[in-house]
């Protein structure tokens, strides 16, 4: 032990070397036990769907399903139902997070309007967006408006309130300063607020961007004729489960594709986390 230690001192860069060895065989392990698990349960599933242990009507086998995605995808439906539902998606998303960021950074800059609106949102926030859905298609009609506007006023809460909580937790040293040099309302907005608020604020378009796959899913299901929701619910009806199946992939697969692309977003927006 004694060797080792001089050892450990007399070649400090050998040290850190064979630390940084230890750490990267740490992450490929990680990362291996991340790719590993969904094949495992893939495979799991194939071999208890094949050998009868959990009942094929109910679970068929993944290969199975697999052939009925290629096979819708070539047909062309599956991508019909998928460009109507990203549409939407995509509309309400961008209709709920930018007024959600307007209002969040006014509310968080502004004691007036913030004690004006947080009734207002507190009351409402509570209410799902689903709920009002009848009452949404009855002033938008069944069309996409009507989605969109569900969709919306789902991500549209979870934003506002991390945007004003962001700019909230502004250390009010940056507010003094910016005060003292005279600094403008604009100035206050765009240089202050909104990177202020950005790391708080991301969190809330990450938990909008999951609300909005959900709502999608439900509002298509309640009130559409065409749409990812329509079709797992319609295949439901029908028995034709995997097709269902596949309408459940490709919801899991663009909540995963979402979520990958505003944590790179976000790596861009705020590199300092």
């Amino acid at each position: 032990m004694k060797v080792n230690s001089e050892e450990k001192h007399s070649d400090p860069f050998k040290v850190e070397r064979l630390e940084w060895e230890r750490q990267q065989r740490k992450e490929r392990y990680k990362k291996a036990l991340t790719i590993c698990s969904p094949f495992f349960l893939l495979l799991l599933w194939e071999f208890l769907s094949r050998t009868g242990l959990i009942d094929a009507r109910f679970f068929p086998p993944p290969s199975d399903i697999v052939g009925t995605l290629v096979a819708m995808g070539m047909s062309g439906e599956l991508f019909q139902h998928i460009g109507v539902s990203l549409y939407r998606i995509f509309a309400g998303f961008l209709f709920g997070v930018i007024p959600g960021i307007v209002v969040g950074l006014l509310m968080g800059l502004y004691s007036p309007i913030r004690h004006f609106i947080s009734p207002i949102v507190m009351a409402l926030m509570p209410i799902p967006t689903l709920a009002l859905l009848p009452l949404i298609i009855i002033v938008f009609g069944i069309g996409d408006a009507s989605k969109i506007v569900t969709i919306a006023g789902s991500v549209f809460f979870p934003v506002v309130i991390n945007t004003a909580a962001g700019v909230m937790n502004i250390d009010g040293i940056y507010l003094d300063v910016a005060k003292n040099y005279g600094a403008s309302p604009k100035d206050h907005f765009f240089k202050i607020a909104l990177p202020g608020a950005l790391p708080v604020m991301m969190e809330g378009v990450q938990m909008g961007q999951a609300i909005a796959l959900l709502t999608i899913v439900a509002a298509e299901m309640m009130g559409a004729a065409s749409g990812i929701g329509y079709l797992i619910w319609t295949s439901y009806k029908a028995f034709m489960i995997q097709e269902m199946f596949v309408g459940l992939i490709m919801i899991s697969f663009f909540g995963y594709l979402f979520s990958v692309l505003l944590r790179i977003l976000q790596s861009k927006l705020i590199p300092w986390r």
